[in-house]
């Protein structure tokens, strides 16, 4: 667990991959562009047009190395799966505290619970750091929302009501999101709203990348443990959605995507000229801005955070991993509760 495991993203149209005994080499044109040992890699990422040899294919599914190909525009298509893992009696558990709302519940509570102290946590540091003292009440007001909705939910013993309350602090999050964004950048960056499917505006279009790479981490980490991705106790279940990775990823999203990308667009590492707007509105980050993020978000899985249920550094990149092993030890009978991951 002290390895961090670098992913590899190879972006570059054409571009084919294979595997030569323990490397993996990355060829453009018939010349190899990159190479790097198998072992320092935790997963690999494609997007769009990019060739996989049917071997390192095989090879990263025996070894349960994630293996993901996006579309050009970070949209997730599929991944390679290889044979199941883990222990059937810890699925066979996950199954049934799923069924019973009872012992869900408790599970949703804390996950929630911590998203909304983590994104307590980013609307505070951007609260200090703002000059203007409208921007300071404001974002000041929704910490103090914030806070009503986790006394809320100490008490709450209902799944739609948990979620409730989850959308309810989203909304209030959301609603002061352009005020974190320095003065200069919110013409470029205003948010209406959160929206998807396609992402809208540029600001929206940052946060659906940002989140597909979490949430490619977030099912590498579920399914690492043996527990099944699409099994979840927050989210509800739907063909074909990885419930339990997205219930994983929410104690994440603020501290490490969200903050990750205010921090690029007020650095200005992110701005107007790295998006493309097609037709009917939908944006996205064009190859250079996709670029930029990656190189910050590989730097950002490196950083370390003091773990209070471990009481030791982790690197960022570990997070999801280590809160995983927490969930299935909780589902053994290991641990009384699931303890979410805050951020100081």
């Amino acid at each position: 667990m002290k390895q961090l495991l670098n992913t590899l993203f190879v972006m570059t149209q054409g571009a084919y991959v294979h595997l030569d005994h323990e490397t993996v080499k990355v060829e453009i044109e018939g010349k190899t562009q990159m190479q790097v040992p198998l072992h320092h890699l935790g997963s690999i990422v494609t997007m769009g047009n990019v060739m996989l040899s049917p071997f390192i294919m095989a090879r990263c599914a025996d070894d349960g190395r994630a293996l993901v190909i996006l579309d050009r525009n970070g949209k997730f298509k599929c991944r390679v799966v290889g044979k199941t893992n883990g222990n059937v009696l810890l699925r066979q558990v996950q199954y049934e505290t799923v069924r019973d709302g009872e012992k869900a519940a408790p599970i949703a509570r804390n996950i929630v619970a911590g998203k909304i102290k983590n994104t307590r946590q980013v609307v505070m540091r951007s609260a200090r750091e703002s000059g203007l003292s409208e921007e300071k009440a404001a974002l000041h007001q929704t910490t103090v929302v914030l806070g009503e909705v986790l006394f809320q939910l100490k008490d709450s013993r209902e799944l739609d009501h948990i979620r409730g309350l989850e959308g309810e602090a989203a909304h209030c999050y959301f609603s002061v999101f352009d005020q974190m964004v320095k003065p200069a950048e919110r013409e470029t960056f205003r948010m209406n709203g959160r929206n998807r499917r396609p992402p809208l505006d540029p600001i929206n279009g940052l946060l659906s990348f940002l989140y597909t790479l979490l949430l490619n981490d977030c099912i590498s980490a579920v399914e690492g443990v043996g527990l099944d991705s699409q099994m979840g106790f927050l989210h509800a279940l739907r063909p074909g959605r990885p419930s339990l990775a997205l219930d994983l990823m929410e104690e994440f999203r603020a501290v490490v995507a969200d903050r990750l990308a205010l921090t690029l667009i007020n650095r200005k590492q992110i701005t107007e000229k790295h998006f493309e707007i097609r037709p009917g509105g939908a944006t996205y980050l064009n190859d250079a801005g996709r670029k930029e993020v990656i190189v910050a978000w590989q730097k950002r899985k490196q950083e370390e955070i003091e773990h209070p249920v471990l009481a030791e550094k982790i690197p960022f990149g570990l997070g999801p991993h280590v809160q995983a092993r927490l969930l299935a030890r909780h589902l053994r009978g290991d641990l009384e509760e699931y303890t979410p991951l805050l951020f100081v």
